[in-house]
């Protein structure tokens, strides 16, 4: 039977001007209790490298921290960047959060590097070698988690036998492919590539295989949340993330800006074009307008899940931001049946 839509928060543990990561982790465990008890299913938080105004690039140990300070939400990885790290390494790691929070972590996969070509080889990434072995490495990561059998060479420990859910994310076909392949739930970054939500989430129903974890296809898709009492202040929220996107657009990341109220003294009108592309899956406004962006969201894509991102520059608007969020999508019903 299906029943309430599952909505998860997404955080990238925002370094602010004149802050410092010290005070993003605290913010970051202060997002997670109120989430918490706001009845998101989870929290999670992507591996992203060398972008001064992201704090979780350790993200295994920023979940360690999470799951210590709260007690029911899942926590997890949305995601790690596989290609970064041996397979083993990644298995020992989820295993030691699953040991530490059971029944709590989910392990979501990405195939980027979380930053440039210099990050990728400065994590030891074989840049030269074209052969892809994402496929291969999401495989033998499984094996990690299932249970004993036979004698094995290498054995995750901990992790062997604890089955860890595993999501795979995407922005193109590729990951829609390998995730309905693999069985897997397929988690869609349209909070900053939407340009490929449609056609993905096509392929991935259209060639889903049922797998042991999972019978069904189940999608969850990212939004962009501004949520604010006005319209007005919700698009005033949402120029700090604007800001934030239009530093990549131009190459030089920074920190977190605190809102303006006239984007247009800042960009020119092709990085604007730019920057309302890669966010125009965004939901901005009040509590009615917020309403509205999901039904619509909601009916296009048949969402079994919504994750909420957006960085917001001042704390407790962001709060009041998930608030009203997981307001407007409590009611909303979720057409196929939940997974853990």
């Amino acid at each position: 039977m299906t029943g309430a839509l599952p909505y998860s928060v997404l955080d990238l543990s925002p370094v602010k001007e004149g802050a410092t990561p010290a005070d993003a982790f605290r913010e970051s465990l202060g997002l997670a209790r109120h989430t918490e008890r706001l009845g998101y299913k989870r929290y999670w938080i992507a591996e992203h490298h060398n972008f001064p105004g992201i704090a979780s690039s350790a993200t295994a140990v920023l979940l360690a921290h999470i799951g210590g300070g709260t007690s029911t939400i899942r926590i997890g990885a949305g995601g790690i960047m596989l290609p970064n790290h041996a397979p083993l390494t990644i298995a020992e790691q989820f295993g030691t959060l699953a040991t530490l929070f059971p029944g709590r972590v989910d392990l979501g996969l990405g195939r980027a590097p979380g930053g440039d070509r210099l990050v990728a080889a400065a994590l030891r990434r074989g840049l030269g070698d074209s052969t892809d072995r994402f496929p291969d490495e999401v495989e033998e990561l499984r094996g990690y988690f299932r249970p004993p059998a036979g004698r094995r060479a290498v054995r995750a420990i901990p992790g062997e036998g604890l089955e860890i859910p595993l999501y795979l994310l995407g922005s193109s076909d590729y990951g829609a492919r390998l995730a309905a392949r693999l069985g897997l739930p397929y988690a869609f970054a349209s909070h900053f590539a939407p340009a490929a939500l449609d056609l993905a989430l096509r392929i991935y129903r259209d060639e889903f295989r049922p797998s042991s974890s999972l019978k069904t296809p189940y999608v969850l898709v990212t939004v962009n949340v501004f949520a604010a009492d006005s319209d007005d202040e919700g698009e005033r929220l949402f120029s700090s993330h604007r800001r934030m996107v239009l530093g990549l657009v131009r190459g030089v990341p920074g920190r977190l800006q605190p809102p303006v109220d006239d984007m247009d003294a800042l960009w020119s009108p092709e990085e604007r074009d730019r920057v309302e592309a890669m966010t125009r899956f965004s939901v901005v406004g009040s509590p009615a307008s917020v309403r509205r962006g999901f039904e619509a969201i909601v009916k296009r894509t048949g969402a079994d899940e919504i994750i909420v991102s957006g960085q917001i520059f001042d704390h407790q608007a962001r709060l009041r931001s998930l608030g009203i969020a997981a307001g407007a999508l409590a009611s909303f019903r979720q057409p196929h049946p939940p997974i853990p």
